[in-house]
């Protein structure tokens, strides 16, 4: 379980997608900014899926044991 604590919450890295999927919305954003938000965005999506494979792993583990 130290993995999934070590690089932030799962819900915090939520909190950090739905705060840029909003700056996304900002219809005044630029192109580049708009492309750097989306790589972020897309970084955590990636951060966030990995503790969940790790849980789901975690999880079933206990029911091989």
């Amino acid at each position: 379980m130290e993995n999934l604590e070590q690089n932030g919450s799962f819900e915090s890295k939520i909190q950090d997608l739905n705060s840029l999927i909003e700056k996304l919305k900002d219809e005044n954003l630029n192109l580049q900014d708009s492309v750097k938000i989306f790589k972020n965005a897309k970084n955590l999506l990636k951060e966030a899926k990995s503790i969940l494979e790790e849980a789901r792993l975690e999880i079933f583990k206990d029911d091989d044991e």
